[in-house]
């Protein structure tokens, strides 16, 4: 049994076609590289996933589990084991460690206030057995703008982490990251897999996808068009096959429509 599986998904906003028949899914303890060009879909596919979008058309299974469009939010993915990351909203910048990763999610004493005093002891075990944080420059009360891009999607992740997701989704986490911070970033998601969880990311940048992939998939227009073990495809084959789909799609943009 797979863990998600999501068949013949279309989502249309409007006249807008965003997905069209997508196949996706993803084995316990996989990393999958979704991968295209802008406007593939790729966001829309994990926004399903999600519980953000509901589907238009199709069927989607988690854990085997049939998913109804039209009860299924954030809320119930939560419930499921499946928690996102989104690059551009990710964490609260001003607030401190221990606030992010219980944003929403508070520890509280029996009278239902917050309990500050568990909230920043397991944030200090976040930090240590999943960030690497072992020095005095960084506690559980240290605001996030003081962190560098790549321990910011390190606590993001590590979020997930600790509210025990069986699926982490991240979308873009290395964009405009320094080649050190992106380091950081791909070791994270092989923590993921090590801990025996599965992660689906999203990137442009194939160099960062690659060596932590365990399969690709890719979408043009809102269709999968290639799906790939990567032990099967080298990186620059992929490259390859991706500019391949990115110069059909640019062609096929100019030729005007037959008038029959």
């Amino acid at each position: 049994m797979s863990l998600v599986e999501m068949n013949n998904i279309h989502k249309r906003f409007g006249e807008v076609v965003a997905l069209r028949g997508v196949d996706f899914e993803l084995d316990d303890n996989e990393v999958v590289g979704l991968i295209g060009d802008n406007g593939a879909g790729k966001s829309t596919l994990i926004k399903i996933l999600s519980g953000v979008f509901p589907l238009t058309e199709g069927e989607f299974y988690v854990k085997g589990q049939r998913i109804n469009p039209n009860r299924y939010s954030v809320r119930e993915a939560h419930g499921l084991g499946i928690e996102t990351v989104y690059q551009e909203r990710a964490l609260g910048v001003k607030q401190s460690l221990w606030r992010n990763v219980f944003l929403g999610r508070q520890p509280a004493n029996r009278l239902g206030f917050i309990n500050v005093k568990e909230a920043r002891q397991e944030t200090e075990t976040i930090m240590r057995d999943f960030l690497g944080f072992t020095g005095g420059g960084v506690s559980p009360d240290s605001k996030i703008r003081t962190l560098s891009g790549g321990e910011r999607q390190g606590v993001a992740i590590g979020r997930a982490m600790y509210f025990e997701a069986d699926l982490v989704v991240l979308d873009e986490p290395t964009n405009a990251l320094s080649v050190k911070e992106v380091g950081k970033v791909l070791n994270f998601i092989r923590q993921v897999k090590e801990r025996g969880k599965s992660c689906v990311y999203i990137s442009h940048t194939i160099a960062n996808i690659y060596p932590v992939s365990d399969r690709f998939v890719i979408l043009d227009r809102g269709a999968v068009v290639g799906e790939y073990e990567r032990k099967s495809i080298s990186e620059s084959e992929l490259v390859d096959v991706l500019t391949h789909h990115a110069v059909k799609a640019e062609q096929e943009s100019r030729t005007p429509p037959r008038d029959d």
